[in-house]
């Protein structure tokens, strides 16, 4: 699919050559044909209705003589983000809520004309840079699908990469807003913290949060920033724009030590950053070596001090009252937090600020600082077997940005062999975004290379895994939205072999556990599911012990992946096996 431009699509309907209707039926289209590849890109899209109502309206206005300076331009928005009318989710069913008013920076994207498509899929609450921890599916890079979106902002991106829109808002609290830029290659603009409102987003770090914006060139990225650059009074977190200094034709530029930059092998980010540096040089940057260890150093404080706790506090109630409703890996990064107290957080507070002293030092010596905006990328698969480590390696240098109220923009600097994207991200202290815009637009000019790999626009092909299950999975069941959300479909309803007895564990939501006991066991209802490999891979992560996923043998001598259970599952629990399955047993409960 050819990818859409903020600019070019805005002057099209301003001038009559498009109108904001024909616009939206061709996002339908796209939408539609992206859909046999990864729905999984999307929370919730307009329908056809409410998507072209929305543009005749946008019609309207320009013959009314108001001047859009967004006509038409189709975007997402991240579905941490209020949209009035449309759910919220954060990826979280147990959390979602309907707001009755939009965040102030999606109506004044619609305010100037954009037409608004659908919110995207995130890592839940967004806490990760992967783009695989949601109930909704693990979102794939655009480029090559065996390979992770990034995160948190996963649907976002690659509805614009995958030419779906031609921007989408994210938030960025670690990295969100730019680790996925880099993998998908897009610019991934994060501004100052303050400088756009957060009001109406469900936050990770309150204190730390910046929404985002992904577009497919700088010039675009800037007018959405024309657009959102606003001082909200009802924000305690907003602040009106500083002077935002320009830095010329010459300009100095700040790079690691060699020693300091870890690429874990992949020698393709390394050569792509390598490049860039040589290019910022000919573009009249002076190269100056730092020492980036104390950011480094800040950047761990981020899953070990209190913004943990902070992650927690976003919750609510939710993680006391029902954790088995928050991913897994979520779920662990925000229980390390309530183990932080006052003394913890002080103390955080009071290193932070000998950090802020060191980056301000940093700043007199150089006008921005150049990275990798990541090390490496990571194949879906491998974030599975091990999602903390190579989560974290993924932040090594975006984590420290937002603690240290910087601001940033990533922008594609290659390719690896894969297809998937490496990038550099131009750093600055806060308020230097139109410093940094200034800079990145004179390097995308000069030497950004726009051809991408094309997009595999195939189904995925994936293998499909049959799955039994036996208890709060079942259709109309409690739990039975972690298999819709992943589009797993119903083929069968039947029973195990007669080996097998079932037990009412005490827990919460009630669950059974399935015992393969031989000879002395019966027949237990199951139905039987189909998924694909991914959407598989991401549900056993969710599964909790006792139980967990194993073979299951069917009547009929099929066998299938399915709930099995460790023998302490029954300690405690009820023999419930003479009802044949869980249905009938919840049934005489609820009676």
């Amino acid at each position: 699919m050819t990818i859409f431009s903020v600019n070019d699509i805005a002057e099209r309907v301003r001038s009559g050559g498009t109108t904001a209707v024909e616009i939206a039926r061709d996002v339908l289209e796209r939408c539609r044909k992206y859909d046999a590849v990864q729905k999984q890109v999307w929370i919730l899209r307009l329908d056809e209705e409410s998507l072209c109502a929305q543009a005749a309206r946008i019609d309207s206005r320009i013959k009314a003589g108001e001047v859009l300076p967004l006509a038409g331009v189709p975007f997402a928005v991240k579905d941490n983000i209020d949209v009035a009318g449309l759910e919220t989710t954060a990826a979280c069913p147990a959390f979602a809520y309907t707001p009755e008013v939009s965040a102030p920076v999606v109506e004044r994207l619609q305010e100037a004309g954009a037409l608004l498509v659908g919110k995207t899929n995130l890592d839940q609450f967004a806490t990760g840079l992967v783009g695989v921890r949601s109930p909704y599916g693990a979102v794939q890079n655009a480029f090559n699908r065996e390979y992770v979106s990034g995160g948190s902002s996963s649907g976002s991106a690659v509805a614009v990469a995958a030419g779906l829109v031609a921007f989408a808002l994210g938030t960025d609290t670690a990295g969100s807003g730019r680790v996925p830029a880099a993998f998908n290659h897009l610019i991934g603009l994060k501004p100052t913290k303050g400088r756009w409102s957060t009001r109406g987003v469900v936050p990770a770090c309150r204190s730390l949060d910046c929404v985002s914006v992904f577009t497919n060139d700088v010039r675009d990225a800037g007018l959405v920033d024309d657009c959102l650059n606003w001082f909200d009074e009802k924000d305690p977190f907003s602040r009106p724009a500083a002077g935002s200094p320009g830095t010329g034709a010459e300009f100095s530029f700040g790079v690691a030590r060699d020693e300091q930059l870890q690429w874990f092998g992949d020698q393709a980010s390394r050569q792509a950053y390598e490049k860039a540096v040589g290019h910022l040089e000919m573009l009249g940057g002076k190269k100056v070596t730092v020492d980036i260890s104390p950011l480094s150093d800040c950047a761990a404080m981020l899953y070990r001090g209190p913004w943990v706790a902070e992650r927690a506090a976003a919750v609510g109630d939710l993680l006391k009252n029902n954790p088995g409703a928050i991913h897994p890996a979520v779920r662990g990064a925000m229980r390390d937090g309530q183990g932080v107290n006052g003394v913890d957080t002080f103390n955080a507070l009071y290193r932070l600020k000998e950090f802020e002293r060191m980056a301000g030092n940093m700043w007199k010596g150089m006008d921005i600082l150049v990275l990798p905006t990541t090390p490496t990328i990571y194949r879906i698969s491998e974030l599975l077997a091990e999602p903390e480590v190579l989560n974290a390696n993924l932040g090594l240098y975006t984590n420290f940005v937002n603690l240290l109220d910087m601001s940033a923009i990533a922008l594609p600097s290659g390719q690896r062999e894969n297809g998937t994207g490496t990038g550099i991200s131009l750093i600055g202290p806060a308020h230097m975004d139109r410093g940094l815009l200034e800079i990145a637009a004179r390097f995308e000019t000069q030497f950004g290379d726009m051809t991408r790999p094309p997009l595999d626009l195939e189904s995925s092909g994936d293998t499909v895994v049959q799955l039994a299950v036996c208890g709060a999975h079942l259709h109309g069941m409690p739990l039975n939205w972690q298999l819709a959300s992943r589009q797993a479909k119903l083929v069968s309803r039947t029973r195990t072999a007669p080996v097998y007895k079932m037990y009412a564990m005490e827990v919460s939501p009630p669950k059974p556990a399935l015992i393969h006991t031989g000879a002395e066991g019966t027949s237990i209802e199951v139905e039987i599911y189909e998924l694909s490999t991914e959407d598989f891979g991401s549900f056993v992560e969710e599964v909790p012990p006792p139980l967990a996923i194993g073979s299951v043998d069917l009547e009929g001598g099929d066998t299938v992946k399915g709930f099995v259970a460790e023998p302490r599952a029954c300690d405690g629990a009820m023999d419930i096996s003479r009802f044949g399955g869980w249905r009938r047993y919840m049934a005489t409960q609820n009676a």
